[in-house]
């Protein structure tokens, strides 16, 4: 069992690096490029050093709940300058552009999602 950030994880591969929010794909494969680790290898198989180089460079990132928080400072920010987006989070309407006509329904539970913490 390895340790990441006060995470536990067991025998499974790299890929547990993006169920940290604010980490995907991109930026977990730059990590492990960045300090010469296979991308199939097994958290159980690296080396103290290597753990603790990852976990160092995590502990630099906005991740979890401070990402959260910049996210939800962000949108309180639109909301509090009354900008049109700002105006669409309040409503939960879609933000980016999407048609409301016959999605009006799915917008406002995917809004409600990724915006109540």
């Amino acid at each position: 069992m390895v340790f990441i950030l006060g995470v536990n994880f067991p025998e499974r591969n790299l890929k547990s690096l993006e169920s940290f929010f604010g980490i995907g794909p991109n930026v977990s494969a730059r990590l492990l490029a960045r300090f010469h680790i296979h991308p199939q290898a097994k958290v159980s198989e690296l080396a103290n050093p290597q753990v603790l180089d990852i976990t160092a460079a995590l502990s630099e990132m906005k991740i979890e709940n401070d990402l959260r928080r910049q996210v939800l400072d962000n949108i309180k920010r639109l909301r509090d300058t009354g900008t049109y987006r700002g105006r669409r989070h309040a409503l939960g309407l879609p933000v980016r552009g999407q048609n409301t006509r016959n999605q009006i329904k799915t917008a406002v539970r995917k809004n409600q999602v990724e915006r109540r913490l």
